[in-house]
């Protein structure tokens, strides 16, 4: 059995850098739960969750029994959905009552990015902090967001208490704090159950691949911060090869083992779970139940493509380096390699004399430690929350609260203390980056799907935000729409792996784009077998597989490049 499901707790959470097996390994951990007769609630609160691809079936907010798994049932907290419940529920008592251009005022108050993600918290925290809402169940296994993003959830409890004990004014950016007040027994009960090692666990999940195992470890190290102390590491696809004669079989062997052989000292000291690569499609609730055990039997499939592949990369670097500058985003799933992209196309645009400003907006910042040295005419930058929101904070009462009496600027410094108030920073600080590619070349990594959409979706209502509390919107703002709908100032690439998840996730994304009037410039599949010569049966197998994706974004994209699995150079972990 595995090891941390010998004694579990009540709450289990799975969290990691994106595209580490999160989803698989909380999926598979629920149904082994189940399969033993306990009663298990499955939840995802991730924004971009792939959880019903990965069951097999389609689930909302509502649990949901799993017909071939007694005793198992499953949800989504989708935060659109959550946040348009939250609007009403504020909204709602008041129609009828109040003129419509008041409604209109509320809605337009309560439709930011905040709303989403406190309206996605308080159904995170029901679960949580409120025993009877979930006492029918013997385990609560949450498939959490990428790290950044679940970070922040985890901190929200400790947040918002505070912010409803200090503020005296009554109102925030989500409108009147009452529905707040009402639930911070229930935030601090959440509190409480996180830090309590009998109540709790944290699975931290990573590849054997230096990015993932350094962010594991920032993960674990804030976690612990946090009060979270009981903590288990997974090793998610460590690839034992049985073709020696296979030279890209042995490459990826020796890759893992000399990662997992420099990981973060920290992550040594946690009791680990190593699981193996897979080679089968690990879809559905019969492939589920046989993740913790070992693979038998490897049918490897001959599949032929019915398409040619691809352009290489070189391709899109080509067309690139004629353009006089404009922005260029990598986007996609967490784990995809958005930054190690990033910063290939940085580097060459750099390398042919262009003015280049790399940067992220990815919560999980990994631009400079996969870059290492920086070339000598290339500018990188970080859109750091904690400096953005406090230079946010100085800009507002020395502008707007310069000329308020006593009272007012207090009511001012509590409402700019609300965690909302880093969403506008941090939106800010994009558009100032995003206006950087007027005259050169701006390459943002942005962060993965679920929070890239809500950043996104935040210039349509961003102005009605920072109207509460600046005179005039900036400049930078007021063209940030129409500058990433300009296909000729922005170039947009959807990058995913030749895989069901993150291929089926990219192209929802594309239509999310679309109908905020984005068309993407083309896509890159990243890391592929299909161009290299493998013999390795489990490689082979994996190689097979890559066929049907590769077509599928052939078929509905104009520019699509590929980029072959390439072993990574050695480097060193900073510990």
């Amino acid at each position: 059995m595995i090891d941390f499901l010998r004694y579990p707790p009540k709450n289990i959470f799975f969290t990691g850098k994106g595209g580490v097996g999160k989803t698989t390994t909380s999926a598979a951990t629920a149904i082994a739960l189940a399969d033993s007769g306990k009663r298990v609630l499955l939840v995802s609160t991730d924004p971009a969750s792939n959880l019903d691809e990965v069951l097999g079936l389609p689930l909302s907010a509502e649990p949901t029994q799993l017909s071939e798994v007694s005793g198992l049932f499953a949800s989504n907290v989708d935060p659109v959905e959550a946040a348009a419940a939250y609007r009403e529920q504020v909204v709602g008592p008041y129609r009828g009552i109040l003129p419509d251009a008041a409604i209109r005022s509320m809605e337009e108050q309560l439709s930011g990015a905040c709303t989403v993600e406190i309206a996605a918290f308080n159904e995170f925290a029901t679960l949580m902090g409120n025993p009877a809402a979930v006492e029918r169940f013997d385990h609560i296994i949450f498939d959490t967001a990428p790290t950044g993003h679940t970070l922040r959830l985890l901190s929200l409890p400790a947040a918002w208490s505070g912010f409803i004990d200090t503020n005296s004014g009554g109102t925030s950016c989500l409108g009147p704090l009452a529905g707040l007040k009402a639930h911070q027994l229930l935030y601090d009960n959440t509190r409480q159950a996180l830090g309590d090692v009998a109540q709790t666990l944290v699975v931290v999940v990573s590849r054997p691949d230096r990015t993932p195992l350094i962010e594991a470890a920032r993960a674990s190290a804030e976690l612990h911060g946090l009060g979270v102390a009981n903590q288990h590491l997974v090793i998610n696809g460590l690839f034992t090869p049985t073709d020696p004669g296979d030279p890209v079989a042995v490459a990826l062997h020796n890759q893992n083992m000399r990662e997992l052989a420099e990981m973060p000292q920290s992550l040594t000291l946690l009791p680990r779970t190593v699981l193996p690569l897979r080679g089968r499609e690990l879809v559905g609730i019969p492939a589920l139940r046989k993740f913790f055990t070992d693979e038998s039997t490897i049918l490897c499939t001959v599949s032929t493509s019915s398409t040619t592949l691809p352009v290489p990369l070189t391709g899109l670097i080509n067309k690139l380096t004629i353009l006089p500058g404009g922005v260029i985003m990598t986007m996609g799933k967490g784990g995809v390699g958005k930054t190690t992209l990033a910063i290939t196309i940085a580097t060459a645009l750099t390398e042919q004399g262009k003015k280049v400003h790399l940067t992220t907006t990815d919560p999980a910042a990994h631009v400079a430690i996969t870059l290492g040295n920086i070339p000598l005419g290339m500018r990188v930058s970080r859109v750091d929350p904690e400096v953005e929101t406090e230079a946010y904070r100085a800009e507002v009462l020395t502008t707007v609260g310069a000329n308020l009496d006593d009272e007012a600027r207090a009511l001012m410094e509590e409402d700019l203390r609300s965690p909302c108030t880093e969403e506008i920073a941090v939106f800010r600080a994009f558009a100032k980056v995003v206006a950087d590619g007027v005259d050169g070349f701006v390459v943002i990594d942005t962060a993965p799907t679920g929070h890239t959409l809500l950043l996104l979706d935040a210039a349509e209502t961003y102005h009605r935000e920072v109207s509460r509390s600046m005179s005039e919107i900036p400049e930078a703002v007021r063209q940030l729409l129409p500058r990433l709908r300009d296909p000729a100032f922005t170039h947009v690439f959807l990058v995913t792996l030749p895989e069901a998840t993150p291929v089926h996730e990219a192209l929802a994304l594309q239509a999310d784009l679309r109908r905020a009037g984005i068309e993407p410039a083309g896509w890159i599949i990243n890391q592929c077998f299909l161009p290299l010569v493998v013999t390795d049966p489990l490689l082979a197998q994996r190689r097979a597989r890559e066929n049907r994706y590769i077509d599928e974004v052939v078929s509905q994209a104009d520019s699509t490049y590929i980029i072959p699995w390439r072993e990574k150079p050695v480097s060193t972990f900073k510990n």
